[in-house]
């Protein structure tokens, strides 16, 4: 399998160019900065791409990498601060620059290979205090903007090629185009990178690997345990055991649907674990967020743990690990592998033949993908983002069953008018939330005094920043009517304006 190497220098997209090389059927893997030349030799990479970072090539505390991987004989693109890295390299001259430039500037190519078929004049994405003041010896300049007068330069001899610009994002109108012509007319790759070629080996893969052994995974009904469910089913059957904890801080019927789903489509054994009273009987009294979260860790941790120990012949354990939850950051010198929800803890007294992590080269747009052309239906393949304590964090303040149960309902009634109305799509995340505050209200002739309920609705390419969904009035003005006369103990419904930043997507 060809491969692209994303070399991270603590860039906020080095993760998003990653993806985009992926879209154009090229496999991409991103690695810190700290990665020995040795190791990146070894690999055979079509081509390496610097990505950018918040630093100055001229502070020595910033990230730098040794000027010998220019001499690989692999084509290279320096993006942003990697521009300017591999102009530092080549002992050009990088400066502060006089005006910054940020957000989208006019940009003038000149003839290149990296700019084959666009036009002399686009829009690019900007976000730079420093610039190239002379490009290294063999080096050219290949475009310019009003205040940058190196804003791309290329080596075709060596086959490296630098932008300040940001191609990797979706405001630079050519960036995409620039990405593929890197790709395939100086590395020339050939494009094999494809899911269907991904479920075939890695269902090869998972066969050989896990022979007679029987394997054990959490399911948790999100989209990533849920495919890699869906592939281990495929590849082992009826040695394939899924554990499902319904804590009962799912939204309405959801658990059901999980059960059903993979007892009915795949070929597994399914074990479900109803203890919604054992988890609010933990959460009694406790209204801290953090609180919250932690109780409702351990309790989930400990029942499924307890379930694992009565299993006989464990085998393998197997995660819903994804590429994002692999990735070692490239900001400053850390080199811990960042934490997630997707990896677990295994106590010391449970003992598996080894972990097996089917998606661990996927990022989520890949996940879904697999999903789709395994057959597991659209909910679980499109389920939005779900926090790990569920509603547990939906409800502000301490939990009981009837403000999960008031707000189960407000959010099915939210999510069934979104559907009814093909709204959903324009949505990259939609819910309610039980801010856990009562209001005076009038039913026929009587007064109220119930709860009020809070529509969260924004959109959003990445989830870093995001902003406050505009559905249209009449949408919310039906969602509304329909939540105060269905869903009991509620009298007032209010919608959520607030972008992040300053506000995160979720409350608590």
């Amino acid at each position: 399998m060809e491969k692209i190497l994303v070399l991270d220098f603590g860039g906020q997209y080095n993760q998003l160019i990653a993806r985009r090389v992926r879209d154009h059927n090229v496999y991409a893997e991103i690695l810190p900065y700290t990665t020995p030349l040795g190791k990146i030799k070894q690999n055979n990479y079509k081509g390496i791409i610097f990505t950018g970072g918040p630093n100055s090539v001229f502070d020595m505390s910033s990230p730098h990498y040794t000027k010998d991987i220019l001499d690989l004989g692999v084509p290279i693109l320096g993006i942003c601060y990697g521009c300017q890295l591999i102009a530092w390299m080549g002992k050009g001259e990088v400066v502060t620059a006089s005006k910054s430039e940020y957000g989208k500037i006019e940009f003038s190519a000149k003839k290149s290979p990296l700019f084959k078929d666009i036009p002399e004049k686009s829009v690019v994405w900007m976000s730079h205090t420093d610039m190239i003041a002379r490009p290294p010896e063999g080096f050219e300049i290949i475009g310019f903007t009003d205040e940058c007068p190196c804003a791309a330069m290329q080596n075709t001899k060596k086959n490296i090629y630098a932008v300040q610009f940001h191609p990797e994002v979706t405001h630079s109108e050519y960036g995409n185009k620039i990405l593929h012509n890197f790709l395939y007319e100086i590395c020339h790759c050939s494009g094999d990178w494809v899911m269907d070629n991904f479920i075939d080996s890695t269902v090869e893969k998972l066969r050989a690997q896990i022979g007679d052994k029987n394997v054990i995974l959490g399911l948790s009904g999100g989209v990533d345990s849920s495919v890699a469910a869906g592939l281990l089913s495929r590849a082992v059957g009826k040695q394939l055991t899924c554990v499902f904890v319904d804590q009962g801080l799912m939204r309405k019927d959801e658990g059901d649907f999980v059960e059903k789903t993979f007892t009915s489509l795949f070929d597994m054994n399914f074990v479900r674990l109803n203890c919604g009273e054992q988890f609010l009987k933990k959460l009694k009294g406790i209204s801290e967020p953090e609180q919250k979260r932690k109780i409702i860790g351990t309790e989930f941790f400990n029942v499924f743990w307890n379930e694992i120990r009565n299993q006989e012949n464990k085998g393998f354990f197997a995660q819903g690990t994804i590429y994002p939850d692999c990735i070692e950051s490239g900001k400053g010198d850390a080199d811990v592998i960042k934490t997630h929800h997707n990896r677990v803890n295994i106590p010391k007294d449970v003992q598996f033949a080894g972990v097996i992590e089917p998606l661990a080269d996927l990022f989520k747009d890949e996940v879904r993908k697999v999903g789709e052309k395994l057959g597991i239906p659209k909910e679980l393949v499109w389920r939005q983002p779900f926090p790990g304590p569920g509603l547990g964090v939906r409800v502000i303040g301490e939990l009981t069953a009837e403000k999960i149960k008031i707000l189960q309902e407000a959010d099915w009634v939210l999510r069934d008018e979104m559907a009814k109305n093909g709204y959903e799509k324009n949505l990259a995340q939609f819910f309610c939330v039980l801010p856990n505050v009562m209001t005076v209200g009038v039913m026929g002739d009587h007064r109220t005094y119930d709860h009020l309920i809070a529509i969260r609705a924004v959109t959003t390419d990445d989830f870093m920043t995001a902003d406050w969904a505009k559905i249209p009035y009449d949408i919310l003005a039906k969602v509304s009517n329909r939540i105060t006369n269905e869903v009991e103990h509620v009298n007032r419904v209010v919608y959520d304006i607030t972008s992040k930043p300053p506000g995160t997507v979720e409350w608590e």
